[in-house]
């Protein structure tokens, strides 16, 4: 009997976690797209939720996003007492703390020939390598370049039996595709930065979204208008989150510098292979 029951609680003990007691981990910015999702997950599923934040020292915006979580998190606990027992403590990393990998070096070089990504997709994958983490949630979405990127090689399937997600498809193992993004989930892949907007609206999270932060290189409080994220925050549909006068140098930037850039890469890349 003794042995029995011993059998039986250790096979208890080796069934896997259902995502109501594991939750999801999730890549959280306090950017529009994974605040979006955060919401999603807490307020709607019901789940609970690990938020984790890599520190890129190069980034001037930091401590504004730290701030801006921070804001979020208490409007969350205020609004909704439920989120303190299913919003976990946020885990913070530094990119500086990475250890290089060939592969997945060698996987953005591969992409970067035909389209240019960020360098953060190296260092998220590196950190999901070290960190031995299999499904971490990334708020790819419909407009973002590297979502068009992905879209040959994912598969959608059932996050749990609460949501649709997509992820690589272990068919092309052998794309240089599946090497840097197999690390990662994608829940927000068939849905645009305005139609995140109008579900926010329905269901009255508006306020909440009205927190979160996307620039890289804020001026006096205020988002710069000429990064990346404000840039595309412009082209996607939520103009109105830039400052106006800052809208006016954006476009400037945008017709007369951002043409500049591809050449440039291009120039550089070339200098670099000889």
């Amino acid at each position: 009997m003794h042995d029995g029951n011993n059998r039986h609680d250790h096979s208890r003990a080796t069934e896997p976690a259902s995502i109501e007691e594991a939750g999801v981990n999730l890549l959280w910015t306090s950017g529009w797209d994974s605040t979006f999702q955060l919401l999603q997950l807490l307020l709607k599923h019901r789940l609970p939720v690990t938020p984790y934040y890599l520190e890129d020292s190069s980034r001037a915006s930091t401590s504004t996003e730290l701030q801006a979580m921070q804001r979020i998190r208490d409007a969350l606990y205020d609004a909704f007492p439920e989120t303190r027992a299913l919003l976990r403590p946020l885990r913070r990393f530094r990119v500086a703390d990475l250890d290089s990998d060939p592969d997945i070096s060698e996987a953005l070089r591969t992409i970067r020939s035909r389209v240019y990504l960020g360098s953060q997709y190296e260092w998220l994958a590196l950190f999901c390598k070290h960190h031995g983490m299999a499904d971490i949630e990334l708020s790819v979405h419909i407009d973002d370049k590297v979502q068009a990127v992905l879209a040959p090689f994912v598969r959608a399937y059932d996050q749990g039996g609460k949501y649709r997600s997509f992820r690589m498809d272990p068919c092309h193992a052998d794309k240089a595709e599946y090497t840097l993004f197999r690390y990662f989930s994608f829940p927000l892949f068939q849905i645009d930065k305005r139609a995140m907007a109008r579900d926010a609206e329905r269901a009255d999270w508006s306020w909440i979204m009205d927190m979160t932060w996307f620039c890289h290189r804020p001026v006096r409080g205020m988002p710069c208008g000429a990064c990346a994220p404000c840039v595309y925050t412009i082209d996607e549909g939520l103009a109105w989150r830039v400052p106006r006068s800052r809208r006016a140098l954006s476009y400037l930037y945008r017709k007369l510098a951002l043409p500049l850039k591809p050449p440039l890469r291009a120039a550089l890349a070339s200098v670099r292979r000889r």
